[in-house]
């Protein structure tokens, strides 16, 4: 089933049920106010909201016109937000960028941060920027929503706590990065708020495209216009959602609601496989000593979108910068 959050004015929204199409929706509220309060629940709700979401696509429940515009984050606040770096391939050309040499656990050892939780932007939201010196870059990457996951979780029973799944643009100020990681203490403020896609669905909605704890399908993203990137998300992630559960799970219970990004999603060899400026700019200068493609500006546009068989996922991420 596919869900999305509408704009209400309030800090967490309506829950509303999406058509397989992404052309109409139907009202959650006598099943549960809130995605969170149905994560929360998840056990009892998720069988009465897959009902809606049956006879929305059978036509027996008269929808409304999903309009993306209308949409908030699906979860527009979380309890936690956890990002890894999964695609090898990003973490090796984005240090050699900052000159930085790749950790010796590379392959061994996922990547995580923890970002910023308390406000996502929606789909279509502006991206501020305050200061084109701070290297404005978008991220496109695959996401998870997750229930309640126990410490100790092992990567082979990591599956029965994905709840839901969708793509984010996770923002990072780069020229900001590495002054920051000097400080030996992680990123903060090169972590601006992070957009997610206007729908989030459950697994089972991929097909065979859910495989082993990955999304075996293509990511586009666009700037201005001009498809720059659509690789692969399946092959080349390193460690899958369910290794990436195990990791962060090993010395601590996560709860309903947490979400988890499998990081900027890259193939290796392709300059159409990138998902990041970062990427583009390191190619650049390994081809011609110097980067030609700037960071992003004020008035440009980027979208990002997963599609299966021709048909939107999760609807686009589609935002200017402001």
């Amino acid at each position: 089933m596919k869900l999305a959050t509408l704009r209400d004015g309030s800090r967490d929204g309506t829950l509303v049920v999406v058509s397989r199409d992404l052309q109409t929706q139907a009202s959650a509220a006598a099943v549960a106010p809130t995605l969170q309060a149905a994560l929360d629940d998840w056990d009892e709700v998720a069988p009465k909201l897959e009902a809606i979401y049956a006879r929305l696509n059978d036509g027996t429940e008269e929808g409304a016109p999903f309009d993306p515009r209308q949409a908030h984050s699906p979860l527009p606040r979380a309890y936690e937000w956890v990002d890894g770096s999964a695609f090898l391939n990003h973490v090796r050309l984005v240090r050699k960028a900052r000159n930085a040499e790749p950790p010796k656990t590379l392959e061994t050892d996922p990547l995580v941060y923890q970002g910023g939780s308390g406000r996502f932007l929606a789909p279509t939201d502006p991206i501020p920027l305050p200061d084109p010196a701070w290297g404005l870059d978008f991220e496109a990457e695959v996401v998870v929503v997750l229930g309640d996951v126990p410490q100790g979780t092992k990567a082979d029973q990591a599956g029965a706590y994905v709840r839901l799944v969708g793509v984010c643009n996770d923002v990072t100020f780069r020229s900001l990065i590495p002054t920051e990681l000097a400080k030996g203490f992680g990123f903060f403020n090169g972590k601006p708020a992070t957009a997610f896609s206007p729908v989030f669905c459950t697994p089972d909605e991929l097909g065979d495209a859910w495989k082993d704890g990955r999304i075996h399908l293509p990511l586009e993203t666009q700037l201005n216009g001009e498809v720059v990137g659509d690789p692969h998300a399946g092959p080349e992630m390193h460690f899958s959602f369910f290794d990436l559960i195990a990791h962060i799970a090993k010395t601590r219970d996560f709860t309903a609601g947490t979400l988890l990004g499998s990081g900027t999603v890259s193939n290796e060899g392709d300059t159409h496989g990138i998902s990041c400026l970062a990427e583009r700019r390191m190619i650049e200068i390994i081809a011609h000593g110097e980067p030609k493609t700037a960071w992003m500006k004020s008035g440009d546009r980027v979208r990002i979108e997963m599609k299966k068989d021709g048909q939107s996922l999760f609807g686009a991420i589609d935002q200017v910068v402001a």
